[in-house]
């Protein structure tokens, strides 16, 4: 017995090490998949059919690269005026609206850049409501008789890309200060600071990592950005990847400029860690006691309204209100068979990159804490994260390299040897377009269900190993009804950002294949906004839902 015994045991510890292997090498399966788009673009871009660098360098790429420079710089500082002033006051401040505003500052999140684009240039165009109306105020006759901004310019890109991104920097910025500690405040008020000096002495450099955070992703959202740009006839690399791959038949020279994205995207990460490296703060006793407030009256609650009002009205209320209209104008046009078809592959693909992203994020999650301390798994989880740093151009470009590789490769095989050709099984189909949804917001779904995660107990996992549950009936058992909330979260999150996704499934779509995304960027590029009013208003009414759960978990991140 005893012998049988001594046999059987050292056996046991083998086959659970063997199962704890195979998270592993999931995880590093996982990352590597992840990583061949942005390997491809780099090979491509070594190696391409045709080498147009040159002439790229000698003629739009200079162009391209100061359009992207100005934007980042326009949409970026704007959307810091606007993110942390708003911010600070309906955080420090107490006047006629700020508890309303507290989540409506956020509701711009819902909608996506290249639609509030459509809409401005709808009602600020020639021969739309606003300038018709001055006409027939002023008895203007035509264009030469008066001066109206062009809103289809740099300038104009740079204002709608910063209405609906500034709540990226104001979410960071509010939480940051919801955070701070009410002593240093009363501090700073003792030693004879007023709301100013408070503001810019104490709570801004406290704010400062996390509205480099908030920067930091406004930059990307405006790096990715294709629409906007596209319709304004801004030259971005972004723009100059479409050109070059579908104007010029150059995919070498698109993978080029894709690459040069790329190195603006490792920069913005580098800048936003060395921000947060540099200054380190850490959350009071009295983290959770009540903040002391400003009473604002008179002409400075008129201003603060007027500050935090504005932003809501031009980036939520007003598109919302004219999409809303359009609507009902033109339901019986916009409601057909074509639209609930391409609704259905909407919800279809975003339901199913959703579903993708929370399985293979639950995976690395788990894998990181079965092996939290090696080093390959830190890289590999890591390295699965880069896809959500890609714009999504730049990904579609990684995207179609090796998956028409594979088609060709296998389609000139099987007419060697059978006579049969294969055609597209992977480039130019719906399955493309979801691996880039997968590729793109699996870091969303992961980090969900990974803050979930964390918050388990390890007790939980000895637990049940001293119960005779091995790592996946732990999982199965434990953890996923405990983490349920974090997975669900994760999943609405990319749900919602892929029905938003243009950039992408603009390149990669099949033939006659649409989504509400692409029909509202077809039929704007047509100028008839007012039949795809009823996709963009969808688009928004689904991107409602997480901008309402980010703003109660930063209402609850201090309670008042």
């Amino acid at each position: 017995m005893t012998s049988t015994i001594e046999s059987i045991t050292p056996s046991q510890p083998q086959r659970s090490s063997n199962k704890g292997l195979r998270w592993l090498f999931g995880s590093l399966l996982i990352a590597v998949l992840v990583c061949l788009p942005v390997a491809s673009i780099f090979w491509i871009s070594l190696f391409p059919e045709e080498n147009i660098w040159s002439h790229l360098a000698d003629t739009v790429l200079p162009h391209y690269i100061e359009t992207t420079l100005l934007l980042l710089a326009g949409v970026g500082g704007l959307s810091i005026v606007i993110g942390v002033s708003t911010a600070w006051l309906v955080t420090m401040c107490r006047f006629p609206g700020s508890r309303l505003f507290e989540w409506a500052l956020l509701l711009p999140f819902a909608i996506p850049a290249y639609v509030i684009a459509y809409v401005y240039t709808d009602l600020l165009e020639y021969a739309g409501p606003v300038q018709m109306a001055l006409r027939d105020w002023f008895d203007w006759r035509n264009a030469r008789d008066y001066w109206f901004p062009d809103i289809r310019t740099l300038g104009g890109a740079i204002l709608m890309l910063s209405l609906v991104l500034y709540p990226y920097v104001y979410m960071m910025a509010r939480a940051a200060f919801l955070e701070q500690s009410a002593n240093i405040q009363a501090a700073s008020r003792t030693l004879g600071c007023n709301a100013w000096q408070s503001f810019f002495r104490v709570s801004l450099p406290i704010a400062r990592p996390g509205i480099a955070v908030g920067l930091s992703l406004v930059s990307m959202e405006t790096l990715n950005d294709f629409g906007t740009v596209d319709y304004f006839a801004v030259k971005s690399l972004s723009a100059g990847i479409y050109d070059t791959w579908l104007n010029m038949g150059n995919l070498g020279g698109a993978a080029q400029i894709a690459s040069m994205m790329l190195i603006f995207v490792v920069i913005l990460i580098s800048i936003e860690r060395i921000s947060r490296s540099r200054q380190k703060q850490f959350s009071g006793a009295d983290r959770y006691g009540n903040l002391d407030t400003y009473q604002l009256s008179g002409w400075r609650a008129a201003g603060a309204l007027l500050i935090c009002g504005l932003p809501f009205v031009a980036g939520f209320l007003l598109p919302i209100l004219l999409l809303a209209r359009y609507a009902v104008i033109y339901f019986d046009e916009s409601w057909t068979e074509d639209f609930l078809t391409i609704a259905t592959n909407s919800f279809v693909l975003s339901a199913l990159a959703a579903l993708l992203c929370c399985l293979i994020g639950l995976l690395l999650a788990y894998s990181s804490r079965l092996h939290g301390n090696s080093k390959l798994m830190k890289t590999g989880i890591r390295a699965s994260g880069l896809g959500y740093a890609m714009p999504g151009a730049v990904l579609a470009i990684g995207v179609i390299i090796p998956f028409a590789a594979f088609d060709n490769g296998l389609d000139s095989f099987m007419r060697e040897q059978f006579d049969i050709s294969t055609g597209l099984l992977l480039s130019g189909t719906a399955f493309a377009i979801l691996f880039a949804y997968v590729v793109r917001f699996l870091a969303v779904a992961a980090g969900s269900i990974e803050s979930s995660l964390i918050k388990v107990t390890p007790t939980m996992d000895m637990a049940s190993r001293s119960l005779g549950l091995n790592s996946m009936q732990t999982l199965l058992r434990v953890h996923l009804p405990l983490i349920r909330g974090g997975i669900l979260t994760g999943a609405l999150v990319v749900f919602v950002d892929c029905m938003k996704e243009l950039p992408a499934t603009l390149i990669l779509r099949p033939f006659n294949f649409d989504t509400l995304a692409t029909q509202v960027y077809q039929y704007a590029s047509d100028e008839m906004i007012e039949q795809s009013a009823l996709s963009a208003l969808l688009i928004v009414l689904v991107g409602l839902i997480p901008v309402i759960l980010l703003s109660r978990s930063i209402t609850a991140s201090r309670r008042c």
